[in-house]
């Protein structure tokens, strides 16, 4: 079964409205415009989202955000909704990245929740996993991812699960300039289709794209790219530069 790649843009604390929306005006020239052989997508901060829609409006570059909340509306300081994404544009939202479980304590289950909810509003989600270094040199990568993406499912339907993507991103190599090889993302997105094989079947494993993320660069994305169980990168440093994350779309295998 053939999976269309898809190609997000993490921008996380970078860029005020003017910066973001230069970037997005720099990104939408640089990129040709899409022929449905990949995805593109953008993730500004959420003070630029709507003037970053703006920009890419009519553009095959789709936007989505860093997080979002599981409920609708309430006492919930400095939190975001599915319907406040949407209004602003949004039809993608990160969710569970290594950086809000590491700094700001997000656990297994509200990755879980903020999954179901945005899948329940109409967002696609993309449910980050991944194991820190001292994991790693534990030999308990495969442990940690396999806990994660059980965690990230639980309480749903395969139908709902075959629309989301996973993104690996292993912490010791996010903004460190240290990348997994090939062969190591290769092991662990096959790990992340395993679980979900095992939790919804082998036909809903197919269907889901699983992304690398973790310093991916233009010189490395052609090889990334190049394994079976790889269906796009989840970008960092490289989208903020057009002509780098203008590259990593256009990819080559």
């Amino acid at each position: 079964m053939s999976r269309v790649p898809v190609i997000a843009g993490n921008w996380k604390m970078h860029g005020t409205v003017a910066e973001s929306r230069r970037l997005a005006a720099d990104l939408r020239a640089a990129i040709a415009p899409g022929d449905g052989s990949r995805e593109v997508v953008v993730a500004p901060p959420f003070t630029a989202l709507a003037g970053v829609a703006e920009t890419l409006r009519g553009s095959t570059i789709e936007l989505g955000a860093q997080n979002v909340h599981w409920e609708a509306k309430g006492a919930f300081t400095g939190e975001v909704s599915v319907s406040m994404l949407l209004e602003a544009g949004c039809r993608w939202v990160i969710v569970g990245h290594s950086e809000r479980r590491q700094l700001f304590g997000e656990t297994d289950e509200g990755v879980n929740l903020r999954t179901r909810a945005a899948l329940a509003g109409g967002l696609k989600p993309i449910v980050c996993v991944g194991e820190t270094l001292a994991e790693r040199e534990a030999d308990r990568t495969l442990e940690v991812v396999g806990r994660q993406t059980r965690a990230a499912l639980l309480q749903m339907k395969a139908a709902d699960i075959q629309t989301l993507c996973f993104a690996y991103e292993p912490v010791w190599a996010i903004g460190t300039g240290r990348t997994a090889t090939p062969d190591q993302a290769e092991e662990v997105h096959a790990k992340v289709r395993a679980v979900v094989a095992e939790l919804a079947g082998a036909g809903t494993a197919e269907r889901v794209r699983i992304l690398y993320g973790g310093s991916v660069k233009p010189d490395n994305i052609d090889s990334l790219m190049a394994r079976v169980n790889v269906d796009g990168a989840l970008v960092g440093g490289a989208s903020l530069d057009a002509a780098s994350f203008a590259r990593i779309v256009a990819f080559q295998v």
